[in-house]
C-alpha cells in the first residue's frame, strides 16, 4: 500500500537496491548496506528524517531484532520464529487515511527525545539511566517546559524494555504474553508517544477509529495497534485464524471493501526471484 505507514518506500529502496545489486555486483552487496543506501536516500533526497528500521526489516527479511547503538554497525538478530505456528494472523488495515506532509511530526519525535537527553548531558536518550530520569522527573519537566516531551521519553524507556521481552515470549511459543505486551506497546504509542494522530489535524482520527472498533470486534480473540511510524496510514492486528473473517467482515464496514489485508510474514527480504 503506498503511502499508508506500511514501508513502501523502504520495499522500493530495497527492491531498486536488490537489483542494482544483481545487475552489477553479482549480487553480493549486504542487505545491511542496501538498507542503509535506501535510508540516506530516503534522508538527503526526499527529506524524511527516518531511521533505519524499515529498510533493514525489508531488506533482510522474516522476524529480526535490530540494535541500534551504532547507527552505523547496527546489531541485527534474525529470529528462526515459525510465525504460523501461533494460529494467527497478521491483519493489516488500511483506514483510508491519506497523509498530509508529516514530516515535521515525525521530526519532532527524535527533537523532543533529544531535548530531554540533553538535559542529563547526553546526546540520546538510551544514553540516560531510567532510574536517574524518574528521580528527576519534576526537574526535567520544569527544564523542559514541554510535557508531551516527558511522556516521549516515558514510552521510549519503557518500549526499549519491553522489546526483549517480546522476542523472549515468541521464542519461548507464548504468544498470549506476545499479544499482552504488543498491546501493552499499542497503548503507550497512543497515550505517551502520541503518534497515533497529528494534533494539527484532530478531526481526522481514521486510526484512533480503527483501534477503537477493533478492540471492540476482537474481544479475546486478538489485539491491535497503529502501525508503523503512525499519525495516519494503517493499524495491525494479530488475530485468531478462525476470527479473520468475522473481524475483516466488521473493520471493512467502516473502512470500505478490500482495506483488510491478511498478509504473511515473509521470510525472505531483498532477493532475486528466477522461475524455472
Amino acid at each position: 500500500l503506498i503511502g499508508a505507514g506500511l514501508s513502501s518506500s523502504a520495499a522500493f529502496e530495497t527492491l531498486i537496491g536488490t537489483i542494482l545489486s544483481y545487475m552489477y555486483n553479482g549480487g553480493e552487496v549486504n542487505p545491511i548496506e542496501i538498507a542503509k543506501i535506501g535510508q540516506y536516500a530516503e534522508n538527503v533526497y526526499f527529506g524524511k528524517p527516518c531511521g533505519l528500521m524499515d529498510q533493514a526489516a525489508c531488506a533482510i527479511g522474516g522476524l529480526i531484532k535490530i540494535d541500534f547503538k551504532d547507527p552505523k554497525k547496527p546489531l541485527i538478530k534474525k529470529q528462526m520464529i515459525k510465525f504460523e505456528q501461533f494460529n494467527h494472523s497478521l491483519c493489516i488495515v488500511d483506514t483510508k487515511d491519506v497523509p498530509a506532509n508529516l514530516t515535521k511530526e515525525y521530526r519532532a519525535i527524535i527533537e523532543e527525545m533529544r531535548s530531554v537527553a540533553k538535559y542529563f548531558g547526553k546526546e540520546f536518550l538510551r544514553e540516560v539511566d531510567e532510574k536517574e530520569f524518574f528521580d528527576h522527573l519534576a526537574d526535567v519537566r520544569a527544564a523542559v517546559k514541554n510535557d508531551r516531551e516527558i511522556l516521549r521519553a516515558i514510552h521510549f524507556f519503557k518500549e526499549n524494555a519491553r522489546v526483549p521481552q517480546i522476542v523472549e515470549a515468541l521464542n519461548n511459543d507464548n504468544f498470549d504474553l506476545f499479544k499482552k505486551l504488543i498491546k501493552e506497546s499499542g497503548n503507550s504509542s497512543y497515550k505517551f508517544l502520541q503518534n497515533v494522530y497529528a494534533d494539527f489535524d484532530y478531526k481526522h482520527q481514521e486510526v484512533s477509529a480503527g483501534l477503537a472498533l477493533s478492540e471492540i470486534v476482537l474481544g479475546d480473540h486478538g489485539v491491535s495497534r497503529v502501525h508503523g511510524g503512525g499519525f495516519a496510514g494503517t493499524i495491525q492486528a494479530f488475530v485468531e485464524n478462525d476470527f479473520v473473517p468475522e473481524y475483516k467482515k466488521e473493520i471493512e464496514k467502516l473502512f470500505g471493501e478490500g482495506s483488510c489485508h491478511v498478509l504473511k510474514v515473509r521470510k525472505l527480504g531483498g532477493c532475486k526471484v528466477v522461475e524455472e
